[in-house]
């Protein structure tokens, strides 16, 4: 096999898998409310601060290198990277929102969450541990 050939057939090899990577919304293990899809949508576009049981919601996004956000904002949020940056930018220019804490790995949102009830993630589903709860996965 030539060298261009092979190089061409790990890249796709990698965005494959990429693709495929399943998507877990985790929670602290003691938060008991009911969060659908579109409270997860909402709480992450600053459109909701609060679960249904009332207790301020805390959203964690990892930083924009990372392609589990991309896969997160395509899935869950139903927006590409450049949509939410476009989206974010109005909303801090008019005071109107401030956007998610950002985070550098997996390991960061799942030390956070798993100490803050009031926290809510994402991570790549083979990132998870028993210290979070997963409440959705998006594929």
């Amino acid at each position: 096999m030539s060298k261009i050939f092979k190089v061409f057939l790990l890249i796709s090899v990698f965005i494959c898998s990429q693709s495929f990577a399943e998507i877990a919304v985790v929670v602290h293990p003691s938060n008991t409310a009911e969060i659908s899809a579109d409270d997860i949508e909402r709480i992450f576009l600053g459109k909701k601060k609060t679960f249904s049981s009332g207790e301020t919601a805390v959203p964690i996004n990892l930083n924009e290198s990372n392609s589990t956000r991309d896969g997160f904002n395509e899935k869950a949020l139903n927006k590409s990277s450049s949509q939410l940056k476009a989206y974010w930018s109005k909303l801090v220019f008019t005071g109107k929102g401030t956007p998610p804490k950002e985070v550098d790995s997996a390991q960061e949102v799942i030390k956070l969450v798993s100490s803050n009830p009031n926290m809510i993630g994402y991570v790549d589903s083979s990132n998870i541990d028993s210290s979070v709860k997963v409440i959705t996965k998006f594929e």
